[in-house]
């Protein structure tokens, strides 16, 4: 399937080889240096492979920009490999986060996974689910706590619902990364440890997800 990537690179040589590669592999490539501009073109795209290092905008305010009005699948692809950049690019709502050099098959298969995920998303409008005071309105991809919303990221909206479904029932740590991320996914385990402890602190509901030791996890006390 052709993805329309914008490919949001300041580095001419990256940006003009990786795009030549998409290309060639049927993905049509907006390239951007700057971030006012990927702001600007995000909507018209399938997908954004995007740079920190940008000469304008820092790359995650770009993000965070981007995440507060749109959907649009975003994977970080940058040489900022340091712990607290991954935990704050996938807190703030990227799909996946990627450390140059990437190879190419790698790069291909994870952007398969988050576009594949965006377009499985879709929920049947009215199919809402109630634990506690805890509502998850899963065609409206929100969850209000005690009546309030509570603003998750898109990641965290998937893996709760992926429970949501399920109440009460034990899920397997591998059947969650599957739904959420796709087995085209590699090396998620840090992403979904970082997301969870995200939507528990969102939620402030201690105990409602609990964690099952050698297993997996289960939304409601049981």
């Amino acid at each position: 399937m052709a993805v329309r990537v914008l490919l949001v690179e300041d580095d001419a040589g990256v940006a003009g080889a990786l795009a030549e590669s998409l290309h060639a592999r049927g993905h049509p490539v907006t390239s951007v240096a700057r971030g006012a501009d990927a702001l600007h073109h995000h909507r018209t795209a399938d997908l954004v492979l995007l740079d920190l290092g940008l000469p304008d905008l820092d790359g995650l305010d770009v993000l965070r920009k981007i995440r507060a009005v749109s959907p649009v699948p975003v994977i970080v692809l940058t040489a900022r490999g340091d712990e607290r950049s991954v935990v704050r690019g996938l807190r703030l709502g990227a799909d996946d986060y990627l450390t140059k050099p990437v190879r190419l098959a790698e790069l291909l298969a994870r952007m398969d996974a988050v576009v594949r995920r965006a377009v499985a998303r879709a929920a049947p409008a009215g199919d809402v689910v109630r634990v506690e005071d805890v509502e998850i309105d899963l065609g409206a991809r929100r969850v209000l706590v005690a009546g309030h919303d509570v603003g998750l990221t898109t990641k965290e909206f998937e893996i709760l619902a992926v429970l949501a479904v399920r109440p009460g029932t034990a899920v397997s740590r591998q059947q969650l990364m599957d739904e959420v991320w796709g087995d085209a996914y590699l090396a998620v385990s840090r992403s979904l440890d970082v997301h969870l402890t995200g939507l528990r602190a969102k939620l402030d509901r201690p105990g409602l997800l609990t964690t099952i030791r050698g297993f997996g996890y289960r939304l409601g006390r049981g």
